[in-house]
């Protein structure tokens, strides 16, 4: 009898097992990786990619060299390092890079031998650039000027190294997507397409039922199909497919095992995987192309571990037969679509506002981080006016340049900077490089300055013993500069820049520490009011002087003097502050009432045409009343906070950085034992208010404006009761406005918003508030039959009209949860001053205007321009001698007799190093805006530039990095649905040379940018 042994059947196994090994061969496979399309099968396009923020959790240069490691695995320099070799080790291999300031950083640390190496595979396309901007920047918080600047600065840089023009938009990242980025940063600039993964959760569900995940974009009513843009929405997200095909080092994605002498050979498995997401994908996408994605953030750090994989990808699918899989970039995905002839589904407006579940619309970022959105706003206006007289004093003359400054906004338009949802120490360093390139920006003004005041006999502009300095404090009174004893015969000399085309009449207020008045150049007594700085005025000056430049001043001014100033289109005037002790004159000086006093039931501001009224009782404002427009209205603000909700209920959202996520809404009271001010002087009336111990407003009515300037001090912002705020103001008339309002885009076009409407699909609302919020940068305002109601900022703000008749704008925030979007920090910004910190105290403006219907864009479009440009003023002493005898005291770059049409703007005047002169012209109105005002505009450029002589004009694309007719030429030209593709634009024609003017590009059913190399 036989006894069956466990152990004997176990060793007979092993030995067949061992028997069939040594039937299979190990050996080198030669992967086929040179397929390209074909036309009867299913392409994957296989898009290598990485994502690489200009900051976020690490600053952009701990993300570059790899530190603070702690926070974030991330080394873009390996990333660059690594692609190069896994490109030479297969020519078939592509990849894309984006973001310009990481590249710039690495290619100037590159040996001469790398550059030709990069240059070679840049020259075959197996690396491409996409997008092109220094970042990837936002489209919400972003003014399209900054969007522009930003986007020319790695334009210019890839042309003039590479002679290359990048064709591709990539915004994969930013939080929602405007109609500026479609027309102007997208078709403007030349690019064929536009790529990005963010949009509403359940417009992304019924573009996928709709296979409308890719549309043409019409996003200007003015430049209509001539501004089209393919674009591509991504069905997921910017990442690899569903299914595993994630191979950084250390990803948990199982690779291709594809050797059967080891374990767990697995090619048929993943050849599976690949085919079911490339189906999956096809089945919501038009035509047979698709992309995969195969890349994310801060990706092939070692490219090798991705390139491997990929290539095994490309041999075993197209072995298998059912798709057809090829390395590819969008350039090459977007031609073959282009190839189909394919009718694409149209899409008009933007895709604000965004939300990835019902419960967390990304709005909070509208206004996270208020103060770095206004410092980024202020030094926009700053380098347009500082490259204005880099350009009048001949650029290098003084030795300073604004390529500090440009740098330094360039990142700063970046969707995790200006956003306000990168970490707290990432912000200190957006600030601090702001602050540096402002720093150098400052000494070319002053110099620059210095120079065109010179005596017209100086020879160039060297050894200027005149000295302009500047304030940046201004805003909260400080001022060396003007705080200076001038009872010794001294005076002040004040010169005020005007960086429009257009000339400007404007008040300024400047800190002083005696009665003072005020002269222009030719000796006429100017008008001036003194007004006291207010108890919270001091101490905001002196609580943020010591935690911003870490130094107790040593003089505190008793007045603002406050006058009017006229100043020439680009050019600038100059005025003469001295004192009035021992002279005989009296100074205008403020008198002050408290609403107590007041024997009345309503008090009346406004010494023009405009009238406020508030009621005596509460301080509270009741009418509005201009006498010129005869607008009379019912007008009431008052402020209030949402609490942000923490998460902790079902739905563990919380409002933060990134989402709003309101939980109730509570009225701020204002406080009854502090009675409303009433200041009134010969330029200008105030009322002040304290709204509560940390909400202090002031609301100015000029003698000569016909607007409401509001301006508020907001914070610290308690939060003892645990409980996270965010501050609005609303601001409520009688109208009746049928849901209706309507909010810019990144400062150009007005795009119509009805609440808790879509115009693309049936909205289901869950968040009442946040769902309707919209990103402002200009304004926002609302109409009925018979009146507009407008309100413009001075940064970006979210906003909306919760309830007809009313505006609100959220000024600040202050919140004590992370929201789970990956910033892993409150937004909770402290300051500090002897290691005590408070929350953050954000001042600001905001402006108020009710206009008869009809007429509310002129005020927008023109005074909007004044609020971002505004008046750059310098200072100087002199002690003794005549100023006007020894200096130039009034200038302009213009013919005397003429300035830019009003509905005309400069946006760009900029010296570029090769010695040609860059120009960009915009007409502000977009077709039916204003009866008179969206018509076509001429611009005389010999009256421009009287004094210098136009050798050549050559018009360029909006980037300034090719021709605009060969764009033109190029530019694909897409087919939509139920078009026939025929539409009659008028475009000015082409800027004859021969006659050095330039007509407008934009007739009066259109609205764009004119870009002009002379």
């Amino acid at each position: 009898m036989a006894i069956d042994h466990p152990h004997h059947r176990t060793r007979i196994s092993a030995l067949l097992l061992v028997a069939l090994w040594s039937l299979a061969e190990s050996k080198y496979i030669a992967y086929n990786t040179t397929q390209r399309i074909v036309a009867d099968k299913l392409n994957v396009h296989i898009v290598a990619h990485t994502h690489d923020d200009v900051g976020w959790l690490k600053t952009v240069d701990q993300y570059y060299v790899g530190s603070n490691n702690s926070i974030q695995g991330a080394c873009v320099q390996n990333v660059l390092d690594s692609i190069i070799p896994s490109l030479l080790a297969d020519k078939n291999r592509r990849f894309i890079y984006v973001e310009q300031a990481f590249f710039q950083r690495w290619w100037r640390q590159q040996s001469d031998g790398i550059k030709k190496t990069v240059k070679e595979l840049l020259s075959s396309g197996q690396l491409e650039f996409i997008n092109g901007g220094m970042c990837m920047h936002d489209e919400a918080a972003v003014h399209y000027i900054d969007m522009i600047d930003q986007t020319t600065l790695g334009h210019r840089f890839i042309k003039e190294e590479f002679g290359i023009i990048p064709r591709i938009g990539w915004q994969i990242d930013p939080f929602g997507h405007s109609a500026v980025q479609a027309y102007l940063l997208s078709a403007e600039v030349g690019f064929d397409a536009l790529y990005f993964f963010r949009i509403d959760y359940q417009d992304r569900d019924k573009r996928k039922d709709l296979k409308s995940l890719e549309v043409i974009w019409r996003a200007s009513k003015s430049l209509g199909l001539s501004a089209d843009i393919f674009t591509g929405i991504f069905p997921k997200n910017y990442e690899p497919p569903p299914g595993g095909f994630y191979f950084e080092v250390n990803d948990d994605s199982p690779v291709i095992q594809d050797d059967p002498l080891l374990f767990d050979y697995n090619v048929q498995e993943r050849v599976d995987d690949f085919v079911a997401a490339a189906l999956s994908q096809a089945n919501i996408t038009r035509t047979n192309h698709i992309m995969f994605t195969m890349g994310t953030d801060f990706k092939y750090q070692y490219a090798n571990s991705w390139f491997r994989q990929l290539d095994k990808f490309i041999h075993y699918v197209n072995k298998d037969g059912r798709v057809n899989a090829l390395y590819s970039t969008p350039s090459i995905y977007t031609d073959a679509k282009y190839a189909m002839e394919e009718s694409w589904p149209l899409k008009t407006g933007d895709f604000f506002p965004y939300a990835d579940h019902p419960n967390a619309y990304w709005t909070g970022y509208f206004t996270s981080r208020p103060s770095i959105k206004g410092y980024v706003r202020m030094m926009s206006g700053y380098y347009l006016a500082a490259r204005q007289l880099e350009f009048f004093t001949e650029r290098n003359s003084s030795g300073y340049t604004t390529d500090s400054l440009a740098d330094a906004l360039a990142i700063a338009q970046h969707h995790d900077a200006v956003t306000g949802t990168e970490k707290q120490h990432v912000a200190n360093d957006y600030a601090k490089r702001l602050y540096i390139g402002y720093s150098e920006a400052e000494k070319l003004v002053g110099a620059s300055l210095a120079c065109l005041t010179a005596p017209t006999s100086s020879p160039g502009c060297y050894n200027m013993t005149t000295k302009f300095e500047q304030c940046p404090l201004l805003n909260i009174s400080y001022c060396p500069p003007s705080e200076v004893d001038l009872s010794h015969g001294k005076k002040l000399i004040v010169l005020v820049y005007n960086s429009l085309g257009w000339k400007r009449n404007d008040i300024i207020r400047i800190p002083v520490i005696s009665e003072s008045i005020v002269h222009d150049s030719e000796g006429n007594e100017i008008e001036s009011q003194l007004l006291p700085l207010a108890d919270a005025t001091v101490n905001l000056r002196s609580h943020h002087v010591k935690a911003y430049l870490g130094i107790s001043s040593s003089i505190t001014p008793k007045f603002w003097l406050i006058f009017p100033v006229s100043a020439p289109p680009l050019g600038f005037n100059t005025y003469f502050v001295s004192s009035t002790k021992g002279k005989g004159l009296v100074a205008s000086v403020s008198t002050f009432y408290s609403s107590e006093e007041s024997k009345n039931s309503n008090i009346e501001i406004g010494k023009g045409k405009l009238k406020l009224l508030y009621n005596v009782k509460d301080g509270t404002l009741t009418h509005y009343l201009n006498s010129r427009s005869l607008v009379k209205a019912s007008m009431e603000q008052t402020y209030s906070y949402y609490a942000g909700d923490s998460g902790s209920g079902g739905d563990p959202q919380a409002s933060g950085a990134y989402i709003f996520r309101p939980n109730g809404t509570f009225p701020i009271k204002p406080e009854k034992k502090t009675p409303t001010t009433i200041v009134r002087g010969s330029i200008l009336d105030e009322v002040h208010q304290q709204i509560n111990p940390w909400i202090y407003q002031v609301s100015r009515v000029y003698k000569g404006k016909e607007h409401v300037e509001v301006e508020f001090t907001v914070g610290p912002i308690p939060v003892d009761d645990e409980i996270g705020k965010e501050i609005v103001t609303k601001i409520t008339t009688g109208m009746v406005t049928n849901k209706t309002f309507y909010t810019d885009s990144n400062g150009r076009d007005f795009i119509k918003r009805v609440r808790d409407y879509r115009s693309e699909w049936e909205l289901q609302v869950n968040q009442p508030v946040a769902g309707n919020y919209y990103p402002i940068n200009l304004g926002i305002y609302m109409q009925d039959d018979s009146a507009e109601f407008s309100v413009l900022v001075d940064r970006s703000v979210g906003g909306s009209s919760i309830l007809d008749g009313q505006i609100e704008l959220m000024l600040h925030r202050r919140l004590l949860y992370d929201d789970g979007r990956g910033v892993g920090e409150a937004l909770n910004e402290t300051v500090c001053v002897n290691d005590e910190c408070a929350g953050l105290t954000v001042q600001g403006k905001f402006y108020v205007k009710i206009d008869p219907l009809g007429e509310g864009s002129r005020w927008r479009r023109t005074f909007g321009q004044e609020i971002y440009s505004p008046l750059l003023v310098a200072f100087s002493i002199e002690d003794g001698g005549n100023w006007t005898g020894s200096h130039t005291a009034n200038f302009s770059a213009m013919d005397p007799s003429y300035s830019l049409p009003d509905n005309v703007a400069l946006i760009t005047l900029q010296a570029l190093e090769d010695g040609n002169v860059l120009l960009r012209l915009a007409h502000l109105y977009e077709v039916g805006e204003h009866k008179d005002l969206s018509a076509m505009a001429y611009v005389e450029l010999k009256k421009m530039f009287p004094v210098r002589k136009i050798g050549n004009i050559i018009e360029m694309n909006l980037s300034a990095n090719q021709e605009k007719a060969a764009m033109e030429k190029k530019r694909l030209k897409w087919k939509t649905e139920g078009s026939s593709g025929v539409e009659t634009i008028a475009r000015g024609g082409p800027v004859d040379p021969s006659k050095l003017f330039s007509s407008r590009d934009r007739p009066s059913r259109r609205k764009g940018l004119d870009q002009k190399r002379c």
